[in-house]
Formats: C-alpha cells, structure tokens, sequence
C-alpha cells in the first residue's frame, strides 16, 4: 500500500472488533511515527497506549466520571457561535454519521448514547492518549496534529484503524489522574485503535470533501 491509498482509505471508525493489537505492532507504529515534522524539531507530543487492564480502569473511571458530567474542558474543540461554511459542514457530517444508524436529530438521547461510546473507545482493544507541555502554543498543537496523522495512516498500511477522539478533552482530570500526567501537561486528544468491523453500518460513512476550488488557488502553473 503506498501513501496515496492510505490516505483514500482512512476514516473515522467508529465500530471495532475485538482482537487484540500486539504491543510490538503498537511501540512500532508510534516509532516511526517519530518521523513526523515539527517546528525547530521540538517534538511536543506525548503518548500514553493503553490495552487491557489498564485500559478497562481508566474506560471504568471515565464512565463514572461521564455520569456525574463533563469536566471542565482543556480547550474548545470548536469556536463557540461557529459560522459558515464551518457550521454547515459540521451539521452535515453529524446527520450522515447519525443516518448510517437510524439515529434522526430530534433523538437527542440516542445521539448522546452514541456520543458516550467515545468513552468505550468504539470498542477498540488499544486507546491512545496524545499530551503536551501546556507553556507551548497553536504550533506545536499543529505538530501533534500531523504526529496523530502520521500514526493513523502507518496504522491503515497495517490492515488497522482508528478513530482520533478530541472527546477526552473534555474529562482531563479523570485521564490526567489514571495516567499520572504532570500538571503542566495538557491533554489533547485520545485515539482509538483496533480492527474495524467491516459489518458496522456507521462505519460505511466517508465523510464528505469540499471541491478543490472552495479551498485551493494556483497561480504561476
């Protein structure tokens, strides 16, 4: 598989089966994904993978944590009042995710039901959690940005999938404490990784894309 089919081929899943995913396939992935780019070579991020008991303690805590409400999150993962084309494109993708499963809008308890299986990873054998110093700044955010991309499309040349999940940013008292992140560290995101289950409807969605006019311009060519 070369680069250009793992990019066609990677999307959120949101479905996974339950076989396991070797620690040695893990430490490989996140290896080589060492040699995304990032500003002055600082490489912010920080990873935490957990699978099994680990794993079934910090989905235990969460869920406890997620019945008595969301923490107080580390940053917004959308600016409030979004606008448009922004808005749009949100809303679009939420009614094609919640169409694959019969969910319609007005079904406010089951789309939060769907929203709280974050908290179980989509049933994924191995969650990932990405950190970084909290003194740093939108840069670094971006190289760990492109450090999870990386990771994700070495995972679709393995036969695996994921799903990143700015979902934990919303409980990072409870991740912080099962993972024992210093207080200047600031959670950024989680990830799911595993096998997808190819017979899950919800996993049929590919999120739609934008024409290469409404965000492109050449000149010189």
């Amino acid at each position: 598989m070369n680069v250009t089919e793992a990019v066609g081929k990677r999307i959120s899943v949101r479905a996974f089966r339950p076989d396991p995913v070797s620690g040695e396939q893990v430490r490989e992935i996140l290896e080589i994904a060492q040699r995304a780019p990032s500003g002055g070579n600082l490489q912010p991020w920080r990873v935490h993978a957990l699978a099994g008991a680990p794993l079934a303690e910090l989905k235990a805590k969460a869920l406890a944590a997620l019945a008595s409400g969301l923490e107080t999150p580390e940053y917004d993962v959308y600016p409030p009042n979004l606008w448009d084309p922004f808005r749009s494109r949100r809303f679009v993708c939420g009614e094609d995710l919640y169409a694959t499963i019969g969910i319609p809008r007005e079904d406010r308890p089951a789309r939060l039901r769907q929203l709280a299986r974050n908290v179980e990873f989509f049933g994924a054998p191995v969650g990932l959690f990405f950190s970084l110093d909290r003194k740093l700044g939108p840069p670094q955010w971006a190289d760990v940005g492109m450090y999870m991309q990386t990771v994700m499309l070495l995972a679709v040349e393995r036969g695996l999938a994921t799903c990143a999940q700015e979902f934990w940013a919303r409980l990072p008292g409870t991740v912080g404490e099962v993972l024992g992140l210093p207080d200047d560290h600031m959670l950024f995101s989680g990830m799911a990784l595993g096998y997808a289950d190819e017979t899950a409807a919800i996993n049929t969605l590919v999120t739609r894309r934008e024409p290469f006019e409404a965000f492109a311009e050449m000149r010189g060519f």
